[in-house]
């Protein structure tokens, strides 16, 4: 049976008419458009489809669309602002943090959940703190090299 579920989506208050039970990546990415979140595993393991919940990184494949009703989502979509890439985008950029891109949107709101949560954190931080998603390109020094560049600009910015 569907429901109307309103949410804030990328800072705009949104409302869809669904079954709440489809989670949150198929909505995102066949409701809305919103690709950027990956379905990677489908079992909230590879974190290629993390997105921002109330400034808390989830997987988005295991969340009912449901479950987001008045709440704040954020999507790697709606991170940049006014076409101007976020610290943490940018960072990966600058800092060549991707190889293939698969796993990187993911990757990029796993970080900057990690950076709300600890701004300044150390490089042990980091890698303990991006454990949890998977990328097999390679690219992990540069990642953390990424997230502690951001760190310092997101700082700098406030």
């Amino acid at each position: 049976m569907e429901e109307i579920v309103q949410f804030n989506l990328n800072g705009r208050d949104t409302e869809i008419t669904i079954d709440p039970t489809l989670t949150l990546l198929w909505v995102l990415r066949d409701q809305f458009g919103l690709t950027g979140t990956k379905y990677g595993c489908g079992i909230g393991f590879c974190g290629a489809c993390t997105i921002i919940l109330d400034n808390e990184a989830v997987r988005s494949c295991l969340l009912p669309i449901g479950d987001v009703a008045g709440k704040k989502v954020l999507t790697i979509e709606g991170l940049a602002v006014n076409g101007k890439p976020h610290p943490i985008q940018k960072a990966f950029m600058e800092h060549d943090a991707l190889q293939c891109g698969y796993c990187t949107p993911g990757m990029i709101m796993h970080a900057y959940g990690l950076l709300l949560k600890n701004p300044e954190p150390s490089r042990q931080e980091v890698i303990d703190g991006m454990e949890e998603n998977l990328c097999r390109c390679g690219a992990h020094i540069r990642i953390i090299e990424a997230i502690q560049s951001a760190a310092r600009e997101m700082k700098k910015g406030q």
